[in-house]
């Protein structure tokens, strides 16, 4: 059983990073008790279209290189502009005072989140440039990789790169940017404690501003004027807002009755529940249940008939995000294909392999270079570890399989990594021996691991003559005849592969993987 201690450190230890796709298009009657907020710092950016970001009352129009910050417990959304447009957003959340100290966690300070609230605003905007924003997404990609692996000192670097990007970040703020909010902390933290309480009471018929304003010590009338100009809308609108929301989500998903409905909703009278719901849902609750059974069947029958065109959509997405290395959004799309009931295998070859082959051949025609394949190379694995599971249970099989190593005295594994990749990225099974593989180590894995292929690599002069003993000892082991031997580095040409008796040779890495799924489909 954990201790105490134990849950305290792991609840510190929480910090997130997400995607979302928008799907909702922007009503001008949006009521913010219809938006999310949550008890934790949003950093949130645009990476794909543009769309409408309403915070509390106020509508913002977005778009790719926005990045806006949310303190805890402001209501907030993104909207689609139009039926035809996308918008795609990228948010990290964390506690601001399990992550730093000192006057960055005071929320009056002029150091706050590193001056970033220094003028009292409730959310702060910043439209980036190209630099910024490429540096702004390396650093989401640096967090979310450090939560992935959590290597050693992985709450270090987070805080490291956590702090670069808010002070990166603040640098950008400008009030003459976008339409934000100046309204004092004092009357926003009224404001937000008036929300919250609304939120876990409800279903109390009894709740009024009075008890809340009398609570924090304020008149009735202030705490009204304050809730008003911070939300855009009256307390009691509010509440009855809230209860009307609740009402709905019962109606569409318990079987209780519509007087148990309004009770558990906070109403004093059936009368009173009545009028307020028709008013603002245009019909009696009766008719909005049976219209929402009928539009829940549709909706399910709606989806079958899309599915496939849903499916081509998510396929393509993930091609473009691998190409981008957006890691975590892959692994994103790859589960939502597999959720639209999208086969593993097509998946794999429409979505992953295809994105890593536009990749291949674009640093093959040096149009992008290696920290771009890398950081492609990564979403693909992470891809990849979602479907492994759903691949093996329908038997698929990869398209072959390799044994890959630097040989013996060589320590030297980039481009044999590289390599790896690519390999990967054409659907072949890569066993990785490392680095100063004997040959004796590369035919006992050909054997062992029934590879058509070996493939070796050197970087040193002094070690490439080792690639020759590799082709004696398989012709020595009898498996010449069965093993493709490849070849590849800085001292190794054409000539040499012929000299040695080894099968191929190429100059990069995506040619050594077209190379390598030819000899497995001969």
């Amino acid at each position: 059983m954990a201790s105490g201690n134990d849950i305290e450190l792991k609840k510190r230890d929480e910090i997130s990073c997400n995607f979302s796709s928008c799907e909702k298009i922007y009503n001008t009657k949006t009521d913010v008790s219809s938006l999310k907020s949550s008890n934790l710092f949003n950093l949130c950016l645009v990476v794909s279209g543009s769309g409408i970001h309403q915070v509390l009352d106020q509508e913002i129009p977005c778009s790719k290189g926005d990045i806006c910050v949310i303190p805890p417990n402001v209501p907030h959304g993104y909207f689609l502009s139009d039926s035809k447009g996308n918008l795609a957003i990228r948010t990290i959340e964390f506690n601001v005072i399990d992550w730093f100290n000192g006057n960055i966690v005071v929320r009056d300070s002029s150091e706050y989140c590193y001056g970033i609230f220094n003028d009292n605003r409730i959310i702060a905007y910043a439209t980036l440039n190209s630099f910024m924003l490429d540096r702004v997404y390396l650093l989401y990609d640096y967090i979310e990789c450090e939560l992935i692996e959590k290597k050693h000192g992985w709450r270090d670097m987070v805080k490291s790169h956590l702090t670069d990007l808010l002070i990166s970040v603040s640098r950008y703020i400008d009030s003459a940017i976008k339409n934000t909010f100046f309204i004092s902390y004092k009357e926003w933290n009224l404001a937000s404690t008036a929300m919250r309480v609304v939120q876990e009471r409800y279903n109390d018929c009894n709740l009024t501003l009075k008890e809340i304003a009398s609570s924090a010590y304020i008149s009735q009338s202030q705490l009204s004027r304050i809730f008003k100009k911070t939300t855009g809308e009256s307390f009691a609108q509010y509440l009855r807002n809230v209860r009307i929301k609740q009402v709905c989500e019962l109606l569409r998903r318990s079987n209780l009755n519509i007087e148990e409905v309004a009770k558990e909703c906070g109403f004093r009278d059936m009368s009173t529940f009545y009028e307020v719901f028709n008013t603002n849902v245009g019909m009696t609750p009766k008719k909005y249940r049976e219209l929402k059974t009928i539009s829940k069947h549709s909706l399910e029958i709606n989806k079958k008939t899309k599915n496939e065109e849903i499916i081509m959509v998510i396929l393509s997405e993930i091609s473009e995000n691998l190409q981008k290395g957006k890691a975590k959004i892959v692994k994103e799309l790859v589960q939502q294909a597999l959720d639209e009931g999208s086969d593993p295998e097509q998946i794999l070859n429409e979505g992953l392999l295809a994105g890593m082959t536009i990749v291949g051949e674009k640093f093959k025609n040096n149009e992008v270079y290696v920290p771009e394949v890398l950081v492609a190379a990564r979403a693909m694995n992470m891809g990849t570890q979602i479907l492994k599971p759903h691949l093996m249970a329908n038997g698929v099989k990869a398209t072959g399989k390799v044994c890959i190593g630097t040989v013996q005295g060589d320590l030297h594994d980039i481009g044999k990594n590289l390599v790896k990749m690519m390999m990967e990225g054409k659907g072949l099974e890569v066993i990785d021996l490392g680095t100063d593989v004997s040959p004796e180590a590369f035919v006992n894995a050909a054997v062992e691991q029934d590879c058509q292929i070996i493939c070796c690599s050197a970087l040193l002069t002094t070690t490439m003559n080792v690639m020759e003993e590799v082709v004696k000892a398989a012709e020595a082991a009898g498996i010449r005849d069965k093993v493709k031997i490849m070849i590849g580095g800085a001292p190794v040409s054409e000539e040499y592969c012929r000299k040695i008796g080894a099968d191929c040779y190429t100059v990069d890495a995506a040619s050594a993987a077209d190379a390598a799924v030819a000899f497995c489909k001969a």
